[in-house]
């Protein structure tokens, strides 16, 4: 049995060369088929196969895509441009995600006590709904232009509702050590990948769109279900999701979250080896229909049953 703290680096590079191809093949077929039950999908496929290469960039953010550092900053960056964003925002936010995972920085699920309830309910159903996956490339774009304008105190602060609700403060924070000349680099490296696409395969913006459309509904329904209403514990608050195999798989073990939290430095490929068995397992359906009754009080977290329920 392979030890499972080996990188798998030749298996992820095969699997970032066929995810792409296959994503830009989708996003043509969703440009020029005639009909329309076909374009959707192809845009339905796609929103799966681009959810690989955002595995495929998580695990780049951990340093565990490829066992060389440059490499597998590289590939990360072109899994990156698929999304798109910037590689090294995306390793800064995700690895605050997991410093301060199921902190009162990260309890989107929960109305705490002097919480901006209008705020609160616009983030959870921007989540839902997919318009949180446009805030990324949105993000690295305004911030490449204009870096200081998000010092703002209302934003950067952890004193403000703002900065304070929606985590904006240690997320912004966790940018301070990355040279905003990579990231508008590697915003500007994203942005020409998405460009080539657009000419070399000649996409229109109606299929390009509802492609990124699904695929937005779907990355962002899995970016939070996996936390939802799970133990208030940065290492053990996380869910391992029942789902079918076939969408685990696309997903690269993705929705084996738990056991990624407990060891984040080991490769996609052993996370099912690490899921303890007995322990509750809630399938992703229910978690995320339950989601869309909206935040729960605080006060429930402690008596929160969701995981015996489902």
């Amino acid at each position: 049995m392979k030890n499972i703290e080996s990188i798998p680096g030749v298996l992820n590079s095969v699997l970032l060369c066929l995810a792409s191809a296959v994503a830009a093949a989708l996003l043509w077929c969703a440009s020029h088929m005639d009909s329309w039950p076909a374009v959707l999908a192809a845009a339905v496929a796609f929103s799966f196969v681009n959810n690989t290469l955002f595995s495929l960039l998580h695990e780049g953010t951990h340093g565990v895509l490829h066992q060389n550092k440059r490499i597998n900053d590289w590939m990360s960056r072109f899994a990156a441009s698929f999304y798109p964003t910037s590689f090294s925002v995306q390793r800064a936010f995700h690895l605050t995600h997991h410093n301060r995972n199921r902190t009162e920085f990260e309890q989107f699920d929960y109305v705490r006590p002097g919480d901006n309830r209008f705020l609160k309910y616009a983030q959870w159903y921007a989540i839902l709904t997919g318009l949180y996956w446009i805030f990324s490339p949105l993000f690295c774009v305004l911030y490449s232009l204009a870096p200081s304008g998000f010092r703002s105190r209302w934003l950067s602060s952890r004193e403000s509702t703002v900065g304070h609700q929606t985590g904006a403060a240690v997320y912004l924070s966790s940018l301070r050590q990355v040279p905003v000349n990579v990231i508008r680099a590697e915003t500007a490296t994203s942005a020409a990948l998405q460009a080539s696409l657009f000419l070399l395969l000649d996409l229109s913006v109606s299929g390009w769109a509802l492609c990124y459309g699904c695929f937005a509904v779907n990355w962002s329904a899995l970016q939070y279900a996996d936390h939802a209403w799970s133990p208030l514990d940065r290492r053990n608050g996380a869910w391992n999701l029942k789902v079918n195999p076939l969408t685990k798989l696309l997903f690269l073990n993705y929705h084996d979250h738990l056991a990624h939290h407990r060891h984040p430095g080991i490769s996609w490929l052993y996370l099912p080896r690490l899921v303890d068995s007995t322990e509750p397992r809630p399938s992703f359906l229910s978690i995320y229909l339950r989601m869309w009754l909206g935040p729960r009080p605080i006060s429930d977290a402690a008596s929160d049953s969701i995981a015996d329920r489902a």
